[in-house]
């Protein structure tokens, strides 16, 4: 099925967009079907991949987005990468890893793992909303526990959770409760 009008139409929409968009706004915004939007994306992402191209049509967090492909992102960075300000600290990338691979955490929790105070970098995380609060454990106290966001996903491109690297036997060890 040539589908080289629709694809047009999909590739329009998806440069316009700021953020992946999932493929259920897609057949609402192309007034589409579900079964051409899916074809037309595949279609999209092999003709970026076999080209000698600068984009990829990338699955983030449910949805599509154009990406620079990876072999450009060093050259593109130093000039459209993002200011030091936005950058995450040390200890606001280890509470964040810790709430990744171990949500849903409490507070409590994630400081039994690093051994610190983590209000700060929780605080931190949750205005960037990249962790938010998923519901309280059924323990004394019903402490908040934390988990990742779509904002997440997004900023470390990933389609699900399930996508974060695996961890080593010595690193799942590091994400252990003590005692």
């Amino acid at each position: 099925m040539e589908l080289e009008k629709e694809e047009a139409l999909l590739e329009a929409v998806l440069f316009l967009e700021s953020s992946p968009v999932d493929i259920n706004s897609l057949v609402k915004i192309t007034n589409l079907s579900k079964d051409v939007v899916l074809k037309a994306i595949e279609n999209i992402k092999e003709k970026l991949e076999n080209a000698d191209r600068g984009l990829e049509l990338s699955e983030i967090g449910g949805g599509f987005q154009f990406v620079p492909k990876i072999e450009y992102w060093d050259f593109l960075k130093a000039k459209y990468g993002k200011k030091n300000e936005n950058r995450l600290s040390r200890a606001a990338i280890e509470t964040l890893s810790i709430i990744a691979y171990s949500q849903p955490i409490t507070r409590a929790e994630i400081e039994n793992i690093r051994g610190v105070a983590a209000d700060g970098m929780i605080r931190l995380l949750l205005a960037r909303k990249l962790v938010k609060e998923v519901g309280k454990k059924d323990i004394p106290g019903k402490p908040v526990t934390y988990g990742t966001t779509q904002d997440f996903l997004t900023l470390f491109k990933l389609k699900s959770i399930s996508d974060l690297p695996k961890l080593n036997e010595t690193d799942a060890k590091r994400f252990e409760l003590n005692g």
